[in-house]
């Protein structure tokens, strides 16, 4: 019912906004929202003279477009004003709160516009909560022209919607707001209320940090301060007190937790310790289960250290077991230094590698059977069919290497593990060289 009653509220404003006017006790995000897609701030790159919306807008019509961004950063907003802009007639509903009848009556309320020479903006909020059936059944409206079609969603649209929907669409992609864009929004609000922030510079800073690129999350803070007495002065320490910090965005099934694991991962690969503690941060302030970011270490010690520091992928198991031990918080100090330690290590993906073409050539080669000298020979038959006849024991030869050949009998010898001399596979390079011109030396002989 809450939520249900907060939807009609923003209805509401919306009727007012629509009409030109504001109620006198509605938020400061409301009284602020743009009039003109000119006073929309952060998306300069889609709405300034050069943007792909404004060719669409100069141009006189509208397609249908699908606008992904994170929350405040003016998706509603712009499809409103793209409305306005075209002289469309707005129709908005939301997925959170609508069914299948209330898509049909807005297709068919559109189609009657239609025949009267009217166009219609729909748009669907939270677009990604309709299901894969629900989506098709606008494709046939959308192929009509019946309505214009713009979806706004918080979610990665190729994850979330139909190919067939996507493909009659155009996406645009709108960026958090920066600081930048965040004191513009501020500062538009000081002019409205005639009367400045009572912050000081740095608790002014600190509220935008804050916001972490919400527009709307900014005016709800920034409408709290300007209710506090003419005479008090916030500084940040008085900020943090009056204001609850938000939590950082972050969705632990959906695309943030793969692109922010890719910015962890892809750190520690790339040797930067810095970038690598600070994603392992974000990832654990976000909620996220510090196993599955142990298992994910494990992952790198193999994947991009392997044999270059064999001591890798024993720091990394010890991460979780210490992890498993301690718990949080202090298990969590286990796994910064795993990932330390994973990031100034030496990397070599000979073993990846060579592990992925060994596993080729298995899967080519079939059931080639192993030579004869190194089969299995417990049996007095199978010894007398040749099975471990001249097998020399390595360890006891001077040399410590036989030379001998242990690939299957008609297969030709592969390389598959070649490592570049990096960290400890810098010896074993070398001892691979000597050992290759043994047996090089052995077949000649």
């Amino acid at each position: 019912m809450a939520a249900h009653s907060a939807y009609l509220s923003a209805r509401m404003s919306d009727l007012f906004e629509a009409s030109g006017i504001h109620p006198p006790d509605a938020p400061l995000a409301d009284r602020l929202r743009p009039r003109a897609l000119d006073q929309v701030v952060g998306q300069d790159h889609l709405l300034g003279p050069d943007g792909p919306i404004r060719r669409m807008i100069d141009s006189g019509r509208l397609g249908s477009m699908i606008l992904w961004g994170p929350p405040g950063t003016g998706k509603t907003t712009i499809a409103r004003l793209l409305a306005q802009a075209a002289g469309y007639q707005f129709q908005q509903i939301s997925a959170v709160f609508s069914g299948v009848a209330d898509l049909k009556k807005a297709f068919e309320t559109a189609r009657t516009r239609r025949a009267a020479g009217q166009s219609t903006l729909l748009f669907i909020d939270e677009i990604h909560r309709f299901n894969r059936a629900q989506q098709d059944g606008f494709l046939p409206f959308v192929e009509e022209g019946i309505v214009t079609l713009v979806g706004a969603t918080t979610e990665n649209p190729s994850f979330e919607l139909n190919g067939a929907l996507l493909s009659r669409s155009q996406v645009f992609v709108l960026k958090r707001l920066d600081d930048a864009a965040l004191d513009q929004l501020l500062s538009r609000a000081e002019v409205d209320l005639d009367r400045p922030l009572r912050v000081t510079p740095e608790a002014r800073q600190a509220l935008l940090a804050l916001a972490d690129g919400d527009g709307r999350y900014l005016l709800t803070m920034a409408e709290i301060l300007f209710a506090l007495p003419p005479d008090q002065t916030l500084d940040v320490q008085g900020l943090a007190g009056l204001l609850q910090k938000r939590a950082p965005a972050y969705d632990k099934s959906r695309e943030e937790h793969y692109n922010l694991i890719s910015a962890l991962h892809k750190s520690v690969r790339g040797s930067d310790p810095d970038a690598a503690l600070y994603w392992l941060a974000r990832m654990l302030n976000g909620g996220e289960d510090p196993l599955y970011l142990a298992r994910r270490i494990v992952r790198m010690a193999v994947e991009d250290i392997g044999q270059a520091d064999p001591l890798s992928l024993l720091v990394a198991n010890a991460a979780k077991e210490t992890y498993d031990f301690l718990g949080s918080p202090e298990g969590e100090l286990a796994l910064a230094q795993a990932v330390v330690h994973l990031a100034t290590a030496p990397k070599s993906v000979a073993v990846y590698e060579g592990y992925k073409a060994a596993s080729r050539a298995a899967r080519e080669t079939g059931s080639l059977t192993p030579p004869a000298h190194i089969r299995n020979a417990p049996t007095k038959l199978m010894k007398s069919l040749g099975y471990g006849e001249g097998y020399q024991y390595d360890p006891h030869l001077e040399s410590g290497f036989s030379g001998a050949d242990y690939f299957p009998d008609g297969m030709e010898r592969r390389t598959f593990y070649d490592p570049k001399g990096e960290g400890h596979e810098a010896k074993v390079r070398e001892r691979l060289d000597r050992w290759a011109a043994l047996r090089a030396a052995r077949r000649a002989g």
